[in-house]
């Protein structure tokens, strides 16, 4: 027997029959079937892994479970988001998608009465249409309900039997940015997605294993980030979503999802809208680490909610995000009790914006054990100025190779074009001198590393190009490409046969050239060895560092890919989720290795042969040239995560912000004042990015 779908049972096969002795001359007959191990078990389970570690650590950092979360409360919305509640529970007809393990199907009555945290994941597992709306007021508290709502997921899924967990499938919380469903597919784009966050599907044969989770449904997604993207394009993701083979929750402001509905909502779904706030619930909250004894101030505010609970301050306090922010602001400041000031603070919208001015201020106050690098102003100022970015650019996301987008490139490919021209001009002079002995090694020479300066001033200028960023062939460096993905078994013996194959050739040609100074083989096979060093960068995931570079390129084109993805089986040590400190100091750190192991390779070509034919002095001439020319083409002039040094130490000089800009926002982000999503930053919450954005 056999089903299908992700809550089926496939691949059954027949290992019986056992016979039992129940009696005189009797036997029982027991046929028993197992199921076979599926070849997706175990990229599942070690995607559940890297997401559990991932959200555990992510959690800790936006203090969503210490202190104790505030409560989750939801019911089904009264606005017109989706069609009737029965087309998601499908009673009576096919279920689209069955109840996980250890959950019963729900029913209309069940989400009619609402509830918690406890009843959405029951919600969430047993809803037959595997769609959910997920909607509420700005700063309602839904991406973190989100998140503590996968957390339950995975460990529901962690404490399933081993036979059901395959039928259990793992939640990823994405956001939309980026997607253009006409050109990808629901299915596609969450495979790059996962892709670019996992280093288990890095190479060619995990991202087949990404869209096979996908699309047998082992995988869930949640999507925050929907009321972020334009009318129309939003519209055309709903539409895409209809069809997506996995189950799925849509995270969207209220109007915004209102919005969506009114030209063609997703069907079978069912709006959950997250409940405001008591003033018992914030209270509970912000004593949880209180003494006994609360101080005075915090002891008047915590009545005042109690007395009037239809006040401006307990209006505000409705809101995770305000209650949160009284803690973070007044957490070693005990006056709180100035938000009782009716004056000052007469409506919500005062007291939010009050909270919101002091939020920064509040984190990067010095404290016994904790003395910020930078100043609350300094702070402040930068999180203005990339939070102004952020909103002219209509997006919440902050990739860090986007920041040399920020300021005009000029001032800094001139530098890199000077660096370049004198490092490489001097051995390049010397060189032409030392060939020719003659009055036009000047004008041969200069020129030479003028036009060398000029191509590396070209070269780092288009790295400030946002659009060419996002293009896929920066996907291998960007992300998490390490030594073992690009120094994988296959392109290493690529290599050494490439090495081994044009030695030999050179060897037994070279008596053909005409002279009489014929290397010997040992020199072939040394001056041919760059050659299989490429090789093995071309026919991995390095071959962008060589692309353009004179004689250590073939292979490098777009023609290769068939060869390359061949070769391409990285064996990945350790499966983990990539941030964005972790990928930047990756990229910086590989590239300018390689950069410098290619033009030692470059050296290697030139400088024995020259040596061998010219001269010793002329032979390590050449060679010192040829490695800085291509030490630094292929490096720093290259590098991505040098170009955004770069654009700090000149935003520094432009717009006063930290020179080191991804130490600051690595910092900002312990402090709770940005959060992480994959590779990228965003702001703690959109309304402090508004917020900072608004201000002068």
């Amino acid at each position: 027997m056999s089903s299908h779908g992700p809550g089926g049972v496939t691949g059954n096969s027949f290992h019986g029959p056992v016979a039992f002795q129940t009696g005189a001359q009797s036997t029982l007959n027991v046929n028993h079937y197992a199921l076979q191990p599926s070849p997706l078990d175990a990229p599942a389970d070690e995607l559940a892994r890297v997401v559990g570690v991932e959200w555990d650590k992510e959690a800790q950092w936006r203090r969503l479970l210490v202190p104790a979360p505030l409560p989750v409360r939801w019911r089904v919305t009264h606005r017109k988001v989706t069609d009737r509640v029965a087309g998601a529970t499908a009673e009576g007809r096919r279920a689209r998608f069955t109840a996980l393990p250890g959950l019963a199907a729900v029913t209309r009555e069940q989400l009619r009465r609402g509830g918690g945290l406890t009843e959405l994941h029951a919600v969430y597992g047993g809803l037959a249409s595997g769609r959910i709306l997920l909607v509420g007021p700005p700063a309602a508290g839904k991406s973190a309900a989100a998140a503590l709502l996968l957390l339950d997921a995975l460990r529901h899924r962690a404490a399933a039997a081993p036979q059901d967990r395959a039928c259990i499938p793992v939640p990823v919380l994405l956001t939309l940015d980026g997607w253009d469903p006409s050109r990808q597919s629901p299915t596609k784009w969450a495979t790059c997605q996962l892709t670019r966050r996992y280093t288990l599907f890095q190479d060619r044969g995990g991202r087949e294993q990404a869209r096979r989770l996908l699309e047998s449904g082992r995988v869930a997604l949640f999507l925050d980030g929907l009321d972020e993207v334009g009318g129309k394009l939003r519209n055309a993701m709903v539409s895409a979503l209809e069809q997506a083979p996995f189950r799925l929750i849509l995270i969207s402001r209220a109007k915004e999802a209102v919005l969506t509905a009114k030209r063609g909502g997703l069907g079978g779904a069912v709006a959950l809208e997250i409940l405001p706030l008591t003033p018992s619930d914030a209270i509970e909250y912000l004593l949880d680490k209180s003494r006994e004894q609360p101080p005075p101030a915090w002891r008047a505010f915590t009545e005042h909610l109690l007395a009037e609970p239809g006040g401006a301050v307990a209006e505000a306090l409705t809101s995770p995000l305000a209650v949160t922010l009284v803690r973070d602001v007044y957490a070693h400041d005990h006056s709180v009790d100035e938000l009782l000031d009716k004056r000052r603070f007469a409506t919500r919208e005062a007291i939010e914006d009050h909270l919101l001015d002091r939020v920064v201020a509040a984190a990067y106050t010095p404290r016994p054990g904790d003395c910020p690098r930078w100043s609350a102003e300094t702070a402040e100022q930068t999180l203005r100025y990339i939070a102004r970015r952020l909103s002219q650019d209509n997006t919440s996301d902050l990739p860090w190779w986007h920041i040399p987008g920020w300021a005009h490139p000029r001032p800094r490919a001139l530098a890199v074009g000077a660096a370049v021209t004198v490092l490489c001009g001097v051995p390049s002079i010397v060189l032409v001198w030392m060939l020719t002995h003659s009055v036009y090694t000047w004008l041969i020479g200069i020129p030479s590393a003028l036009v060398g300066g000029w191509a590396a001033a070209d070269r780092f200028t288009e790295l400030s190009d946002p659009q060419r960023l996002r293009s896929s062939e920066w996907r291998d460096t960007l992300e998490s490409a390490g030594w073992r993905d690009i120094f994988t078994r296959g392109a290493v013996i690529s290599g050494v046969v490439e090495w081994l194959a044009t030695g030999t050739l050179a060897t037994l040609t070279s008596p053909l050239l005409p002279g009489s100074h014929t290397p010997p083989a040992w020199l072939c096979y040394l001056t041919t060895l760059p050659l299989g060093f490429t090789g093995v960068l071309v026919t991995g995931r390095g071959y962008r560092i060589v692309a353009g570079t004179p004689f250590l390129s073939a292979g490098a084109g777009a023609w290769y890919d068939d060869v390359r993805e061949f070769h391409n089986r990285p064996a990945v040590a350790e499966t983990r989720s990539i941030g964005p400190r972790e990928a930047w100091r990756h990229h910086i750190g590989t590239r300018l290795v390689l950069g410098l192991l290619t033009g030692l390779a470059a050296a290697l070509f030139t400088a024995p042969l020259l040596a061998w034919w010219v001269g010793l002095g002329t032979g390590l001439a050449s060679g010192v040239s040829a490695a800085l020319v291509v030490s630094a083409m292929t490096g720093p002039v290259s590098n991505l995560a040098v170009a955004t040094a770069l654009t700090a130490v000149q935003l520094a000089a432009e717009e006063g912000t930290p020179l080191r800009l991804m130490s600051f926002l690595e910092d900002a982000r312990r402090r709770n004042l940005l959060r992480t999503s994959g590779p990228v930053y965003q702001f703690r919450h959109a309304r402090l990015q508004k917020h900072l954005a608004s201000r002068e």
